[in-house]
């Protein structure tokens, strides 16, 4: 392998090796003195279903 290779390679071992970035929680806060609260599955099931009935017309 050449200079070239390595150092390409090595750049993409350090890019596949980066953490992804922790995801917020879900929800809308409004309010940053508000405190936050935890998704819980019915929540996130909730919001789904909600979702899907705004798009569809009765």
């Amino acid at each position: 392998m050449t200079v070239y290779d390595d150092k390409k390679i090595q750049s993409l071992v350090k890019k596949l090796t980066k953490l992804p970035k922790p995801k917020t929680e879900p929800g809308k806060t409004y309010d940053k003195t508000a405190p936050q609260r935890g998704a819980d599955e019915n929540e996130i099931e909730r919001d789904k279903f909600f979702k899907e009935m705004k798009r569809r017309e009765f």
